[in-house]
């Protein structure tokens, strides 16, 4: 059943719009996906994603960076918290029995070495969800039209986008892994990737705020949001677009 939830308010709430919208697009496609237990989020991050998404508690968050750790704790939404590398898990072979990665792999350099890893500690049949930049979240930006190819590895850079891939080579990826890659759909519309792009830096005062009192919303209400939701609402849907910027995966391990 599809959750009730106010995704993209509770996202407005504590991010800044430009990952808010993108990020409750997201938590709303796990609502109808099975994730047996024990669960294992590769590249947990600070756990705000995980804390809005789901209900319950998952198992296992890993995440390479103590500061993530830190942050982690806070949102309280993992029975236990691991700092490790993704590609050097300390759990045993056919632990885990789901697993997810949101907007993460994207960033990995020793991506392969990741996904064997992630494959190790599964049980077989296991599913594997995860979301990453496609291709066209790149060679739709706005501003390379005008700056060319020089704006677009900036953007690739400060955005920390390692891999901006098509299916088949995801594909290709998840089977060298021990995947069987089950389904994907694009998401994201180029003009939703162009609202994100511009989000960079009229979010500039969100980043100011972070510095100054440690929250990226000062007022996090609905009066203080609505102009905001009301305007990136329109690109907040969740319906599969064939030229989508970002593409989520559904995988099993073979």
């Amino acid at each position: 059943m599809q959750s009730k939830k106010d995704f993209l308010f509770l996202q407005l709430r504590d991010l800044p719009y430009f990952r808010a919208f993108l990020r409750a697009i997201e938590s709303s496609y796990y609502q109808d996906l099975p994730l047996p237990e024990p669960v294992y989020d590769v590249g947990c991050g600070d756990g705000h994603f995980a804390s809005l998404t789901f209900d319950q508690k998952l198992d296992v968050g890993l995440d390479p960076w103590r500061f993530s750790m830190r942050e982690a704790k806070k949102f309280d939404a993992y029975k236990s918290l691991v700092e490790a590398d993704g590609a050097f898990s300390p759990f045993p072979s056919n632990y885990f029995s789901s697993a997810l990665s949101n907007s993460v792999l994207e960033h990995i350099p020793h991506i392969d070495a990741v996904l064997k890893e992630t494959a190790r500690v599964l049980k077989p049949n296991a599913p594997f969800y995860f979301c990453v930049p496609n291709t066209r979240y790149l060679s739709e930006l706005s501003i390379s039209k005008v700056l060319g190819k020089g704006y677009t590895e900036w953007f690739r850079r400060i955005s920390r986008v390692q891999h901006a891939d098509e299916p088949d080579v995801w594909q290709a990826r998840l089977e060298r892994a021990g995947f069987a890659l089950e389904r994907s759909w694009n998401y994201f519309s180029p003009a939703a990737m162009r609202v994100l792009e511009w989000g960079h830096y009229f979010g500039i005062p969100s980043v100011v705020a972070r510095v100054l009192t440690g929250k990226w919303i000062i007022s996090p209400t609905k009066w203080n949001l609505s102009l905001t939701e009301s305007f990136v609402k329109k690109y907040s849907s969740s319906a599969p677009i064939a030229d989508g910027t970002f593409t989520f995966y559904i995988a099993k391990k073979r």
